[in-house]
């Protein structure tokens, strides 16, 4: 069954439906069979009149006891007609819909699906479905499924394009994983888990489609990734890199002691750095867990035996604190460090290029610019990318191209328990700083309801007239109707209402341009602005020791590894921080998450109760936290198939190293399929 034929050969997807659809990936039946639904829509039992409940979608059967009426309002045609059942009567109203006159005639029956709202002085139903009472009654437990859509794709089109791709396969899609495969993880059959995650049954039907489709998914995944690692590790470089005098120097320079688990990990990186095969490795560490010593280090190794070497973060703000930080640690050593970022001039980056290229440069630190075309190193051994989650694989593979095989370091601040780091970095070899150093200062974090606003605006006062600066964390850009969130623009204007006016406030939020949210964060960290309205875009590492009072609005919107990197934005100076959590939510996981906020403090203990709470409606889930993003699974809810996927394909790779034997051919093909949709999403 050739699945790789496109769309058009559908019956209804002409020239301009296949590229709609184009752009939401989808170009042959193959990708339209795995366009999953993001939810279910179940019909929901009929209400009588008398019960029906305010403000909600409620299913009314009845009967249009009034003749059906076109109002004429404005620019607009408002239809109005009334329903009786044998409990009471209801008027229900549509807009611009005038054609309706003529089908709801005094008698007819249907069933009316809508929203029931008070307005204009009465009780009414907006804008309500139609449907024939015996389709209703007939589908009152059919899981109807709810796609992703754009503009000029509707879901009738969509549903009926799939309901076409599945019946074009005719269940002759191939299965890949043997019986007894099957047996052994419970799984079941590969085309009646497309046909039923497209059109369940019922709920057991959709859960048992799904457990297998995720298995797919990780397992293609897991495969995939140790191909990858198996493939590094066979990589040899031609770097002769040798202990160095300086690194004593360097770490005795220091005003602290490096942590054991320091230690550990620069003993670890050295080993890699000196040796002849290319070093793949990601190093985990809480906020404050001292990462920075850590590159240094390695960036002086390579720098002092005339090598080049690099360093990537997702910001300007955050690349030029990079900049600033290491050119004050390596200056001692006659280290050569410069900066390449996209606010520079063309004159200023031109010289970067001709010096960089000449090898004048030992050390350059930047953003996204490193992957320029125009960027050509001399002799780039060592890359390092800072926040890893932000960049992408592609990006850096951009960024190792420069060099011919060069080390390969990544940076996260981002707690990942152990278990789960092993399997979605499989490709990566793995350290992790779970030690703090000495010293550093408790986030006081408390938790509390918004009868508290007075004592926290005079909080904030106090804290700014101490000379300190404050983060107010709001979830939303922009009002919403259906959610009451404080979004950023109306609560930095409520805020500015409320305190002395000499305070200085600023707000700043994802829709800006990236000059702006620069702009901002300079000045935030320069001193120039007192307290800074943000949503989460303050996330990545960026270091501003005199602020020290962080407030999350609707901290129930948040799940704990969100929480915990936003609280590490204070406490980074000397002076004591805060955290304030709002929330008026009376959830029992809500508040089992405000308690483990305020009693714990340490990343890794937090995510595993992550891991343990997270559930699959939570809104800030793994975009926001640099997680690997799945079609179809989720690694927290689903982490036990995450682990079954991942021992399935490393004894499978045990078997057959390169995925070669006739047996596992075509798992090879739909892994290679997988990881090339994927690659250029999926953030390792």
């Amino acid at each position: 069954m050739n699945t790789n034929l496109p769309v058009v050969v559908l019956k209804g997807i002409g020239d301009k439906k296949s590229k709609l659809l184009d752009k939401m990936g989808i170009r042959t039946i193959e990708n339209l069979l795995n366009y999953y639904p993001r939810d279910y829509e179940r019909n929901m039992p009929i209400t009588k009149i008398s019960e029906i409940k305010m403000d909600e979608i409620n299913v009314i059967e009845g009967t249009i006891c009034f003749p059906t009426q076109n109002i004429r309002k404005r620019n607009m045609v408002l239809t109005k007609t009334k329903i009786r059942d044998n409990t009471g009567e209801i008027f229900a109203i549509w807009f611009s819909q005038p054609y309706l006159k003529n089908k709801l005639k005094i008698g007819a029956k249907y069933v009316f699906k809508g929203k029931i709202q008070y307005k204009y002085n009465i009780v009414q139903m907006s804008s309500p479905q139609i449907i024939e009472i015996n389709k209703y009654s007939e589908s009152i437990n059919h899981l109807k499924p709810i796609y992703p859509l754009i503009k000029d794709i509707s879901t009738n089109f969509m549903t009926g394009s799939i309901k076409q791709a599945i019946e074009y396969t005719r269940n002759q899609l191939k299965e890949f994983l043997p019986n007894e495969v099957r047996e052994k993880y419970n799984l079941a059959e590969y085309n009646y888990s497309i046909r039923q995650i497209h059109d369940p049954d019922d709920y057991e039907s959709l859960e048992t489609a799904k457990k297998r489709l995720i298995f797919d998914e990780f397992l293609l995944f897991a495969l995939g990734i140790n191909l990858i690692k198996e493939h590094t590790n066979d990589v040899i470089n031609e770097f002769n890199i040798n202990d160095i005098p300086n690194e004593k120097k360097l770490i005795e320079s220091l005003p602290y002691k490096l942590t054991g688990a320091q230690q550990k990990v620069w003993k670890e990186i050295k080993n890699e750095i000196k040796s002849n095969k290319a070093m793949n490795r990601l190093v985990q560490g809480d906020v404050g867990s001292g990462k920075t010593i850590i590159a240094a280090l390695a960036l002086l190794y390579v720098a002092d035996n005339n090598y080049q070497a690099c360093m990537m973060a997702p910001t300007e703000v955050l690349a030029k604190q990079h900049y600033n930080s290491i050119t004050k640690l390596l200056d001692p050593m006659g280290v050569n460090v410069e900066l390449l970022v996209g606010s520079m001039t063309k004159k200023q980056k031109d010289e970067i290029y001709k010096k960089l290229k000449n090898g004048e440069i030992s050390i350059l630190i930047g953003t996204h610019a490193l992957i320029q075309e125009k960027v050509e190193f001399n002799n780039l051994a060592l890359a390092i990318t800072d926040e890893q989650h932000r960049f992408g694989v592609k990006q850096r593979e951009n960024l190792s191209d420069k060099g011919k095989y060069p080390h390969i370091l990544v940076m996260s601040a981002t707690p990942i328990p152990r278990t789960l780091a092993l399997i979605v970095y499989s490709d990566m070899d793995v350290s992790i700083i779970d030690e703090m150093p000495p010293g550093r200062q408790k986030i006081e974090t408390y938790a509390v309801n918004t009868s508290y606003r007075e004592r926290i605006y005079s909080f904030i006062e106090g804290e700014i007239n101490n000379g300190r600066q404050v983060y107010i964390i709001c979830p939303m850009v922009e009002d919403s109707e259906t959610l009451e969130l404080e979004s950023v623009v109306s609560y930095s204007e409520k805020i500015k209402e409320r305190i002395d006016n000499k305070i200085k406030v600023e707000y700043m939020h994802g829709k800006m341009k990236a000059k702006e949210k620069n702009d901002i964060m300079e000045r935030f960290s320069n001193n120039e602005i007192d307290i800074l309205v943000s949503t989460t875009v303050i996330e990545v590492g960026v270091n501003v020791p005199n602020a020290t009072l962080m407030i999350i609005e609707n901290a129930e919107r948040f799940g704990l590894a969100g929480l915990h990197q936003l609280r590490g934005r204070v406490g980074r100076g000397k002076y004591k921080s805060y955290c304030v959590l709002i929330t008026d939510s009376k959830n029992t996981i809500t508040k089992k998450r405000m308690d483990i906020m305020c009693k714990h403090t340490d990343g890794f203990v937090i995510s595993e109760y992550d891991l343990k709470l997270r559930g699959p409606g939570d809104v800030f889930g793994l975009k926001q936290h640099g997680l690997s993003e799945f079609i179809i699974g989720d690694i927290f809810r689903d982490i036990d198939i995450l682990k079954e996927a991942n021992g399935l394909a490393k004894d499978i790779l045990s078997n057959d190293k390169y995925l070669e034997s006739e047996e596992n051919k075509y798992l090879n093909h739909k892994m290679k399929r997988y990881f090339t949709k994927r690659i250029e999403q999926i953030s390792l």
